[in-house]
């Protein structure tokens, strides 16, 4: 979104026309009932619909929707064709204004099962390509960044203001482009929490990659998960928090 600001280099102040992030509030309505309202960046709404629904299991396949319907007021009206039942217990996450999640993460579940291992120089390279591949951060800075891709090359990226929402994002651009996330590489540029890795999980992603830092419970249930997280990535240095074999391997 353009804006004008004073850009003050030391005596010499300027009037400059730039971009700053497009901030709006966006909801999500199932079969008439509003399931969630939140801020993002109001691009690709119908993607964080369906990739909000995909991961939190409301959804499995876009073959489920009946009809989805975006509104000016940034609502996205979706439709399944059967029943839905409403969760009864919202969970408001922590960090970038708050991410939402029905899912119960103390709820056992089955670690992951992968074959995929990386080498530190491949994580690197696509955490750059990740990096160079943000086009509205590279215009307006202050947005988040996120990207499935294989150890070769980024398949998909997209943009939002909170780093929740990416992910929510590039679920549902994966789905209705028919790409599967089982095996892939998940990158972000913010940092991974316990509902950032609770996504991977749903999506099946074994490596997590961000360039800040992990939590512990993130840790804690990527470790149960069976689930690769490496942070600080820069460059050729990096830290690999849990299920290392997968990178030390080739190290």
């Amino acid at each position: 979104m353009p804006v004008e600001f004073v850009s003050i280099q030391g005596t010499q102040p300027q009037a400059i026309l730039g971009e700053i992030v497009e901030e709006a509030q966006a909801c999500i309505s199932v079969n008439g009932f509003e399931l969630a309202t939140f801020m993002c960046t109001p691009r690709d709404l119908d993607k964080l619909a369906v990739g909000f629904l995909y991961n939190e299991g409301v959804l499995t396949s876009p073959a489920e929707i009946a009809s989805l319907h975006l509104s000016t007021s940034h609502c996205v009206e979706i439709w399944l064709n059967r029943d839905f039942v409403p969760p009864e217990r919202l969970i408001v996450t922590a960090g970038c204004g708050g991410g939402l999640t029905f899912d119960d993460l103390s709820r056992e579940r089955d670690p992951l099962t992968s074959d995929l291992t990386v080498t530190p120089e491949q994580l690197a390279d696509r955490m750059t390509e990740t990096h160079l591949g943000a086009e509205i951060y590279r215009r307006s800075r202050g947005i988040h960044t996120a990207a499935l891709a294989t150890p070769e090359k980024i398949l998909l990226q997209v943009e939002d203001l909170g780093r929740h929402n990416c992910l929510d994002k590039l679920a549902g651009l994966a789905l209705l482009q028919g790409v599967a996330t089982r095996g892939l590489i998940l990158l972000s540029s913010g940092r991974i929490s316990s509902e950032m890795i609770n996504k991977a999980r749903r999506m099946e992603v074994p490596v997590v990659c961000s360039r800040t830092s992990p939590t512990s419970l993130s840790v804690a249930l990527a470790e149960a998960w069976n689930i690769t997280i490496v942070a600080y990535i820069r460059q050729k240095r990096m830290r690999v928090y849990s299920i290392p074999e997968r990178v030390l391997q080739h190290a």
